[in-house]
């Protein structure tokens, strides 16, 4: 992590400029981006190729990395073939800070932008992993996002606080979710590809004019694509910032879109089965983060930074909320 003043010092040095291609005493001007809760980003126009750029520094790792950001960096190396990913151009792992190509685009609408969110999808996932790729390659992807779930839940049951009737709901979940075939192995019948992991509406730059893409690949994994589109269908994952819960049929149409935009670059047979696993999985993560979550702002003394964030925390804790996911995703497989 750099800070403030290291980082204004940092960002004159030959190092920083000669990687861009500029000589020490260019002026670079650079605006706040967008922060999240383990990178800070910047925007900067190159000062002689005109190109809008992205300043992005880490600050921590949710995966527990030692080199987070040489990570991120790889993964954007890997996917330059899609040309639906930002392309990087410099990371200093010590610094723990890369350059990437900014690009155009707004935030994903679920009621429009299904058809280009499959194509983007399509195109990234038929990238070929590489040889002796450095991605993270979980051997039972879903027995492990279930066992996270297991890890966090735990947080909310041991709460005195804990409301019974959301607790037993959520054993219920927990239950249920794990008599899934969660222990098959990745590529066992499936393909293989780079996934994101992290599919929110916000990653998505949706561009009418151009072509759209997906940012932000803070935890990419080698798994299969039914990760992907199992995270991004998943109720939990579009009510979280737009109130949009995607119907049965809705998601039945977008699996089917993607199949078909994929075409023969994968085999896709397999397909239907393994996003309703996925989802299912992806909707119990969903609400025992949120139990988690929930309990951590309901501590007395704790400053809440954002109201929004309780909100939703509310909701996805209302007895109504867990029972819906409970009985129409969790226990019904309608993409069969």
């Amino acid at each position: 992590m750099i800070h403030k003043e290291p980082l204004a010092s940092y960002l004159k040095r030959r190092v920083f400029l000669g990687a861009l291609g500029l000589s020490e005493g260019e002026p670079v001007v650079f605006s706040p981006l967008g922060q999240g809760e383990y990178n800070v980003n910047y925007s900067f126009i190159h000062p002689r190729t005109g190109k809008k750029l992205v300043l992005r520094i880490n600050t921590g790792s949710q995966m527990h990395l030692g080199d987070q950001i040489g990570y991120e960096f790889t993964a954007l190396q890997y996917l330059v073939p899609s040309g639906r990913t930002p392309k990087p151009l410099f990371c200093d792992r010590e610094q723990g800070l890369l350059v990437m190509e900014w690009l155009p685009g707004r935030t994903l609408d679920y009621k429009t932008d299904m058809d280009e969110a499959a194509g983007i999808l399509a195109d990234i996932h038929s990238v070929p992993v590489p040889e002796g790729c450095r991605l993270i390659r979980p051997s039972c992807p879903a027995q492990a996002i279930y066992e996270e779930c297991l890890d966090m839940v735990q947080h909310y049951y041991e709460w005195e606080k804990r409301d019974p009737e959301v607790e037993a709901l959520l054993r219920q979940l927990v239950k249920e979710t794990g008599n899934l075939p969660l222990t098959e192995k990745a590529g066992e019948g499936v393909p293989l590809c780079m996934v994101n992991t992290e599919l929110n509406s916000g990653n998505f730059l949706i561009d009418p004019q151009g072509v759209s893409s997906l940012v932000d690949w803070e935890k990419p994994l080698v798994s299969e694509p039914a990760q992907d589109l199992g995270h991004f269908l998943a109720p939990t994952t579009t009510f979280w910032k737009t109130d949009v819960i995607l119907s049965p049929d809705e998601v039945r149409r977008f699996v089917e879109t993607y199949r078909t935009l994929v075409g023969d670059r994968m085999d896709c047979r397999l397909l239907p089965e393994r996003v309703s696993l996925f989802l299912r999985v992806t909707c119990l993560r969903g609400v025992t983060w949120c139990a988690m979550a929930f309990r951590e702002y309901s501590e007395p003394g704790r400053a809440l930074v954002n109201q929004d964030t309780f909100r939703k925390l509310k909701a996805y804790m209302e007895p109504e909320f867990l029972a819906h996911i409970l009985d129409t995703y969790v226990r019904k497989d309608f993409l069969a």
